[in-house]
């Protein structure tokens, strides 16, 4: 029997529809990164259950990151998931570059990319179709996230994609309107991708009630489980179990979102520094955090998130 493409991608797209996992980038004392600390967090999600991570996402500083260190890092990555779990391989920057990042994350043995959205400062709707076909194109064999941070893109620009090319599968939808997402799901097609919340837990529930099936999770670093059982809860449209587990999970964060999400990594990372998972180093353009904004992320923590 021959293989389709949607048979050939379904597992990968039943793995979207749950909490995809963004881990951070641990940094050792010099600076580097930190690939025993990056594989210990990685080995830690997936044994509470994670069934998906995305290396050099934004909450892994991906822009932080030299072409050497994201390919460091997904290797870390794929050796740790050993096939528990289905990697998605952050890409970007010039179309170029994304391809070969894209190749590579083929011949490492991930099974996904996600295109993070282009930062160029003059993207044409038609300019962005072409740049995300151009990189789906050039790795046929593994499935296709979007990341739409864009208001402009609408449903038919992504439909136009995906006739184009058959492997683009999911959207991480990062517009701060779940009206606008729930319109251009409909648009798109709703049944023709794997919706994903890309603005994590908090928004979560709105956009699950408009059409999402999966959710993005730099939280999962640090409590693994609330994040899973949010996603059940949402997936069995149990909204009252998810909306116990957002209030949980509000006051850290709130503490990411805070002034542009200027401190989302940060507070991250000093979470994981007091359970002694990793340092709390950041590079610029993140900064470390005050002794103050140190003391809320405890406050945060204990007994919120992990009920002590």
């Amino acid at each position: 029997m021959p293989v389709t493409s949607s048979s050939r991608f379904e597992e990968r797209k039943r793995r979207l529809s749950g909490v995809v996992a963004i881990p951070v980038t641990p940094f050792d004392a010099d600076g580097a990164v930190d690939p025993e600390s990056y594989a210990k967090l990685v080995d830690r999600v997936i044994i509470a259950g994670i069934e998906i991570v995305t290396p050099n996402g934004n909450t892994g500083e991906f822009y932080a990151l030299d072409e050497a260190e994201t390919r460091h890092c997904l290797e870390v990555t794929v050796k740790a998931a050993a096939e528990r779990a289905s990697v998605v391989a952050g890409v970007g920057h010039d179309v170029r570059t994304a391809i070969g990042a894209a190749r590579h994350a083929r011949e490492a043995g991930a099974g996904l990319i996600m295109i993070h959205q282009p930062v160029h400062p003059y993207v044409s709707a038609e300019g962005w179709v072409e740049y995300h076909r151009a990189i789906a194109a050039a790795v046929p064999e593994l499935g296709v996230v979007l990341y739409v941070r864009d208001a402009r893109i609408d449903g038919e620009r992504l439909a136009r994609l995906a006739d184009a090319a058959e492997n683009v599968i999911g959207v991480k939808y990062a517009v701060p309107d779940p009206v606008r997402f729930a319109s251009v799901a409909r648009d798109a097609g709703i049944d023709r991708f794997v919706w994903i919340a890309g603005l994590a837990e908090l928004s979560a529930p709105g956009y699950f009630a408009v059409g999402a099936t999966g959710f993005t999770s730099g939280l999962v670093n640090v409590a693994p489980s609330i994040s899973l059982e949010m996603s059940r809860a949402l997936r069995g449209g149990d909204f009252r179990g998810a909306m116990a587990c957002w209030e949980r999970v509000r006051p850290f964060e709130e503490l990411r979102a805070a002034d542009g999400n200027a401190n989302n990594v940060s507070v991250v990372k000093e979470a994981l520094a007091q359970l002694g998972l990793c340092r709390r180093d950041v590079r610029p353009p993140s900064r470390a955090l005050t002794a103050g904004e140190r003391e809320r992320v405890t406050g945060a923590v204990w007994p919120g998130l992990l009920g002590r």
